[in-house]
């Protein structure tokens, strides 16, 4: 649960300040590379954090990481699938469903919604009651404002 929990709101927060980030500095918008950077940066992240937990809980006398390097790296797999939303709606824009600002704006609510749902559950999970859990949603939330507020903000 801990790791579900873990990745979920990593990926939400990777995949909204990538997305955030999208900038094409007077180029024509190109959401198929978008969404291709956006799923690279979520697996490269799931694979160096499993990685360096890898390499942190190594002991002296293991023969080799590799085998817990990459059993580490797939227990990341929830910080890739909290991406999936944010490429799906730019898979949108590249088969011109909406336009990419409308996609960078939608994958930005939906992240921010998630972010609280993720707080929600995390701490449900942990034995609190639905008002103090909607509180600890409510910080989680506020990462992704921050996001979008330096969004707006930057550009």
């Amino acid at each position: 649960m801990q790791r579900l929990l873990f990745g979920g709101v990593y990926g939400s927060v990777l995949a909204s300040t990538l997305v955030a980030a999208l900038t094409h500095d007077g180029a024509p918008p190109d959401p198929g590379y978008d969404v291709l950077w956006v799923l690279l940066a979520a697996v490269a992240s799931a694979a160096a954090h499993g990685y360096a937990h890898a390499i942190a809980h190594r002991t002296a006398d293991e023969p080799a990481v590799t085998m817990n390097a990459v059993r580490s790296m797939l227990t990341e797999w929830p910080l890739v699938a909290a991406a999936l939303p944010t490429t799906a709606v730019l898979l949108g824009a590249y088969a011109k469903w909406w336009s990419e600002d409308t996609a960078e704006a939608v994958a930005l609510t939906i992240n921010t919604v998630a972010l609280f749902g993720w707080g929600v559950w995390a701490a449900r999970a942990a034995g609190r009651g639905w008002w103090a859990a909607c509180r600890v949603g409510g910080v989680d939330m506020l990462l992704g404002l921050f996001i979008v507020a330096a969004n707006v903000l930057s550009k």
